[in-house]
């Protein structure tokens, strides 16, 4: 049986739209990589020596530091981490590499440590409720709970008797 002319044009341009969709639902699937933060060169990071470079050199010499520290601003932080991801998923990182720059009172470098993967954390939630320790308390408890401790005794509301 012999076909026409436009039905085998039709057949044609629908295979080409199929292939064409199945392209592009192959490339949500792909594996994106990614790098974020610091990046690290050895050789720098190896001119750096205790007791012998201070706050400036170190930042002339690897930058100014991805974070430092929250109640101490003699620890610098330079954090690089690798991430590999498949479609819509979470990212989960390939490679993490910290360095910390401890500076002693004066600002000279005291200690130069660096870290890998075994710094991550992972978190597992548990479902829609947070784990929590101690007494379990329903609804009725919680809501009523309270009941007869307001304004009775320490720390209540002041009373004649209790002016404070």
């Amino acid at each position: 049986m012999k076909l026409s002319p436009h039905t085998d044009l039709a057949r044609r341009i629908g295979g080409i739209a199929l292939a064409a969709m199945a392209l592009a639902g192959l490339a949500g699937c792909s594996r994106d990589r990614n790098h974020q933060g610091f990046i690290i060169d050895p050789v720098l990071l190896g001119t750096v020596q205790p007791g012998i470079d201070n706050k400036d050199s170190v930042a002339k010499t690897l930058g100014r530091p991805s974070f430092s520290g929250t109640f101490n601003d003699n620890d610098w932080y330079y954090v690089s981490r690798d991430t590999k991801q498949l479609g819509f998923g979470n990212p989960k990182p390939t490679a993490q590499t910290l360095i910390h720059v401890s500076f002693d009172a004066q600002g000279n470098v005291a200690a130069v440590e660096k870290s890998g993967m075994e710094k991550i954390a992972r978190l597992s939630p548990s479902g829609d409720k947070t784990p929590t320790l101690g007494r379990e308390r329903g609804f009725f408890a919680e809501l009523f709970g309270n009941i007869g401790r307001v304004g009775s005794g320490a720390g209540g509301v002041p009373t004649a008797d209790n002016p404070d």
